[in-house]
């Protein structure tokens, strides 16, 4: 063995460490990629610190060791659990993992991930999230778990808002403090994230605290919902009210996270009943988002974006073909006409008479019509008004939808954009997979490239190797078996909201 060889052999089998500005952490390395789990970015957000802002992470001495994910928010449903990547009380949720296949100083681009997740659940210790393929392609990345549920997202009085994003934000402080250690060039940082985690790359665009931290931006299903404080207000007072409390910092210190996620999702069986009070919102699968509180969160992102506030980030933007698919494909539930007319008036009130839905689709049944609103409402329409927002502004973007699915009971789903990216959809369970595509197997492999490497062109360069968006060409990447450039696939349904305008929810006329 040469001496070269052998100092490569040393370096991959020993346990890497890199010095933070808090300490010096321990990762593994596993098939080449160095990877450190559950290093911490902000002090435990317990006692005091409960519903306050993030605060940096202390110093400590010695070697920390990275090679556990960290422990997220208690999520309703799920059981307490101690081991790695598990839910607990303590409070020691704050917690950030790197992926590096080039430690030192090698100035690699930097993936900063925030997971989905319906401002509700969600941690980045899911194996579907593993950022060992994109790191090895040639970047550094990051995941982060945040604060999600009442600890993070509710109004409280006497509390921030916003306070998962605001850990958002503390991590992202921690990578520009820490990545180059890690290999990452902390001038070109790209944050990207899907679902709730896209909502709250929206919210990151504008917000005033989080300029600098980031040069490009990848926002996958945005979903279509920011809460005035009067909303988010009468909800989180609704969710406290099931535990005898009001929703105020002291009063709800005192009460254990899972008591809280416990009372969050007997309110979530009673929404529907509640959408004369909230409103459409009463209609989504959460009663958590982003709160446009005129501080954090200065307004809604449509609306900054068109006022520039993102001008000089590039964003990169879309949706998944069937994104409502994921939440209604329950054997044996049909949807009637009527309920599909109440669902069309609850949520695209606009869209009634000549012109709306049951013209521009005349071919879908009530089960087809309710998806197609509810995937435009939710993710589709706010997707793609965000790249006209971005575009008015004078700043640049560059459209998306992911139109080919391996199954078809589902379709292009919401969240099969991050398998694909991530590389983490199993050959086999596709292959096994009871309404299996012809070809789907070979296809996921070719379209999971083609995804990753635009996703990997666009945090390099800025620009994901088609042509930007513009409102007059409408210029769409197309994912199908194999990827195409053309104007935006659905235009019918463009047609339909060109004249709405998303902005901040708010509570119902009548309250």
């Amino acid at each position: 063995m040469t001496p070269a060889n052998e100092s490569e052999h040393l370096r991959v089998n020993s346990e890497p460490e890199v010095r933070t500005a808090a300490g010096v952490v321990r990762g593994t390395w596993e098939d080449a990629v160095a990877v450190f789990r559950g290093i911490p970015y902000a002090q435990p957000p317990v006692g005091p610190r409960r519903f306050a802002a993030p605060v940096p992470a202390r110093p400590w001495v010695g070697v920390r060791d990275a090679l556990e994910f960290g422990p997220s928010v208690p999520r309703a449903g799920c059981a307490m659990s101690s081991v790695s990547g598990g839910t607990g009380d303590s409070g020691d949720w704050l917690t950030l993992n790197v992926w590096s296949a080039d430690l030192g100083a090698a100035g690699l681009p930097v993936m900063v991930w925030i997971h989905g997740g319906k401002y509700l659940e969600g941690t980045s210790s899911n194996p579907h999230h593993d950022g060992a393929t994109l790191a090895r392609a040639g970047v550094v990345m990051v995941s982060m778990n945040y604060r999600v549920g009442v600890e993070g997202f509710a109004h409280i009085t006497g509390a921030p808002d916003n306070r998962g994003i605001l850990d958002q934000v503390a991590a992202l402080r921690w990578v520009q403090d820490n990545i180059a250690a890690f290999g990452g060039d902390p001038g070109n940082v790209t944050v990207f994230g899907q679902s709730a985690g896209a909502g709250c790359v929206a919210a990151l665009l504008t917000m005033p605290m989080a300029a600098g931290l980031f040069r490009r931006a990848i926002a996958q299903s945005v979903p279509g919902t920011y809460f005035s404080p009067r909303l988010a207000a009468a909800i989180s007072a609704t969710i406290a009210a099931e535990l005898g409390v009001q929703a105020t910092v002291g009063e709800l210190a005192g009460i254990l996270p899972r008591a809280l996620t416990g009372a969050t999702g007997s309110i979530i069986q009673k929404m529907p009943e509640l959408v004369e009070s909230w409103g459409p919102t009463a209609l989504t699968p959460t009663p958590f988002s982003p709160v446009v509180d005129g501080d954090v969160l200065p307004h809604a992102p449509w609306r900054a974006l068109a006022g520039g506030a993102a001008r000089g980030i590039d964003l990169l933007v879309g949706h998944t073909r069937d994104e409502y698919s994921l939440f209604t494909a329950r054997p044996g539930s049909e949807v009637t006409d009527e309920q599909v007319t109440a669902t069309l008036e609850r949520l695209a009130p606009f869209a009634g008479g000549s012109g709306g839905y049951r013209d521009a689709y005349p071919e879908a049944s009530p089960g087809e019509l309710d998806e197609l609103v509810n995937s435009d409402w939710l993710f589709r329409m706010p997707s793609l008004h965000l790249a006209d927002a971005q575009h008015a502004g004078g700043g640049h973007a560059w459209a998306y939808e992911l139109c080919w699915a391996y199954n078809r009971e589902q379709g292009a789903s919401h969240s099969l954009d991050n398998l694909l990216v991530f590389g983490t959809l199993s050959i086999d369970d596709v292959r096994s997979h009871r309404s299996a595509v012809p070809n789907a197997a070979d296809e996921a492999v070719r379209v999971a490239h083609h995804m990753r490497t635009d996703w990997l062109n666009f945090a390099t360069t800025g620009n994901p190797g088609w042509a930007a968006y513009d409102p007059d060409t409408r210029s769409t990447r197309v994912y199908t078996a194999e990827p195409i450039t053309q104007s935006y696939p659905e235009e019918r349904s463009r047609h339909i909201w060109s004249r709405h305008r998303f902005d901040t929810l708010d509570l119902p006329r009548i309250q």
